[in-house]
Order: structure tokens, then C-alpha cells, then sequence
């Protein structure tokens, strides 16, 4: 069947407010279809063999009373609570066992019926008998509060969970910052350790090149004091040498002279020479300077004197101003 023939076979089925779908043989409901017509506000699909509704079906918001009876249903949409002007609902003789946590927003149910289905024991016993219309409002009023018991629960354990998520997110953000701080502080005392052993090598490498300076400072200075004392020594050597060789030269001349002279005084005034013209003015000489040796003994002796007192004063006041 086309879309075209569902719509007119719906309109077919259409009576001013209610659609009456009851004993079609529908295994789903035309959600679309009725979202068509939005001044139905009451549907009848009891008696067919729905086994679920489509999540769609909780956009007919328009939708007041609707029944769901002898169906096949074992299960409901999870956002039946968006249904918020839903007053009337029967699932009477379904294979329903819970029901959405969703349908605590049903505020306008009214009237609910949920005899015949194998419902859980709390739902069951908050549904009751549902055998006439006050128990069916009943049913309604008190399914309402089961379920708002069951949201509160469900929002318990939601708020929980995120408590839970929230605490576990907050350690692990802790965590992380603490493992940021453990790798920051690590890389602070990398660097800290790198600048130090930096700073280790830059005065290594300072002091190597001042002890390098120092060594070659003292080398030129140990080269310049061997220069100078080679130059010393070479001066010493070479310049004063010949001058040493040459006094040395002119005393042992002087010497010999002096040798020679004794020689010939001895020997004109000890020997038989002393009657020959030659030694005669050498005998006058040696006679010349023992008389002179002889008058200048006094004047030596007077020296010595003067010199022994001086000494003496000196000494005596040396003591004076020590003491």
C-alpha cells in the first residue's frame, strides 16, 4: 500500500477528533501518517499486532488519549514522558514487564490501565487491579509516583556517577598536574644541572687558558732570564777576558821586573860586582831607599797608634749605646 492510500485510508478511518485503527492487522503504527493530522487527539489501535512503537511516536504531542490495548507490545519508547497532554492510556493485555523511566512526566495522565501484563512485582503492585475507573485512576495517580520514585532513583545514581566521573576527572587532573610538575621541575633541574656542568667547563677551559698564559709567561721570562744571563755570561766572558790576561800579563811583567831589579841589587851588593862601575848606582840606590824605609818607620808606628785608639773609642762607643 502507498503512502497516498495509507493517508486516505486514514482519513477514512477518521471521526472529527479520533482515528479509529482497531482490527487492521497493523504491526506498526503510521506515525507519520497521523503526524498529518494534528487535530486528532484520540487514537484507537487496540486489537492489532504492534510489538513496539517507533521512538517517532513521541512526537504526536497532540495526541490525549490513546489505546494500545491486545497488542503485542513488549516494550515502550524511552522518551514516552515527551507525550505531555496524554490524560488517557491503555495497555491492557500487552507483554509489558516495565515501563520508560520517561513516563514519571506524564503529568496529565488521568486513566491507565495495565491489567494482563507481566509486569515487574513493584510496578504491579503500584498498578493494582485496574478493574474498574476509580482503580484505573488509581493506577494512573500511583504508577505516576512509582515512577517519579524510579526517576528520583535513576537520578540519584546519574548524579552519582557524575560525582563519581567528576572525583575520578578531578585526581586525574591532580595527577596530570602533578606529573607536569614532577616533568617541569625535572627539566628545571636538567637544565639547572646542563648550566652547571656549562659553567664547569667554561672555568676549566679558563683556568687551562690561564695556566697556558702563565706557563708561557714564565717560559718567555725564563727564556728572557737565560738570554740575559747568556748574554751576561757571554759578556763576562768575552769582554773582560782579555783585560784579565792583560794585567794578569803586565803584573807578572811587573814581577819579574821587580825579580829582575832584587836580582841585580843582590847581586851588586852581595858579590864581588859591587866594585864595578855598573853596580856602583845601584848600591847608591839601595842605600837611598833603606834610609828612606828607616825614617818612615816612625811615622808608620805613629799611624799604627792613631789607628788603635780610633779603634778603641769605637768600641767603647759601640757598648755605651747599646747599654
Amino acid at each position: 500500500m502507498s503512502k497516498i492510500s495509507k493517508v486516505l485510508n486514514l482519513k477514512d478511518q477518521i471521526d472529527g477528533n479520533e482515528a479509529d485503527l482497531s482490527l487492521c492487522n497493523l504491526t506498526e503504527v503510521p506515525v507519520r501518517e497521523l503526524a498529518l493530522f494534528t487535530k486528532v487527539t484520540v487514537v484507537d489501535l487496540s486489537c492489532n499486532n504492534i510489538t513496539s512503537l517507533p521512538p517517532e511516536f513521541c512526537n504526536l504531542t497532540h495526541l490525549m488519549k490513546v489505546d494500545l490495548s491486545k497488542n503485542q507490545l513488549t516494550c515502550l519508547p524511552d522518551d514516552l514522558g515527551n507525550l505531555v497532554s496524554l490524560q488517557h492510556l491503555d495497555l491492557y493485555n500487552n507483554k509489558l514487564t516495565v515501563l520508560p523511566v520517561s513516563f514519571s512526566q506524564l503529568r496529565s495522565l488521568k486513566w491507565l490501565d495495565l491489567k494482563d501484563n507481566p509486569l515487574e512485582a513493584g510496578l504491579a503492585k503500584a498498578a493494582g487491579d485496574c478493574l474498574d475507573e476509580k482503580q484505573c485512576k488509581q493506577c494512573a495517580s500511583k504508577v505516576l509516583q512509582h515512577m517519579r520514585e524510579l526517576q528520583d532513583e535513576v537520578d540519584r545514581v546519574r548524579e552519582k556517577r557524575l560525582l563519581r566521573e567528576k572525583e575520578l576527572e578531578r585526581k586525574r587532573e591532580v595527577k596530570q598536574r602533578e606529573r607536569e610538575a614532577k616533568e617541569k621541575e625535572a627539566r628545571k633541574r636538567e637544565k639547572a644541572e646542563e648550566k652547571e656542568k656549562r659553567r664547569k667547563e667554561y672555568n676549566t677551559q679558563k683556568a687551562a687558558v690561564a695556566a697556558r698564559e702563565q706557563q708561557k709567561k714564565k717560559s718567555e721570562e725564563k727564556k728572557k732570564k737565560n738570554g740575559q744571563a747568556a748574554d751576561k755570561k757571554a759578556a763576562v766572558e768575552s769582554a773582560p777576558k782579555p783585560r784579565r790576561s792583560l794585567i794578569g800579563l803586565m803584573f807578572k811583567l811587573f814581577l819579574l821586573l821587580l825579580l829582575g831589579l832584587a836580582g841585580v841589587a843582590a847581586a851588586c851588593r852581595l858579590t864581588d860586582l859591587q866594585k864595578e862601575a855598573m853596580c856602583v848606582p845601584v848600591n847608591i840606590a839601595v842605600d837611598d831607599v833603606l834610609s828612606w824605609a828607616k825614617e818612615q818607620e816612625g811615622v808608620v808606628r805613629q799611624m799604627v797608634q792613631n789607628l788603635s785608639s780610633a779603634a778603641k773609642e769605637f768600641v767603647e762607643s759601640t757598648r755605651a749605646s747599646k747599654n
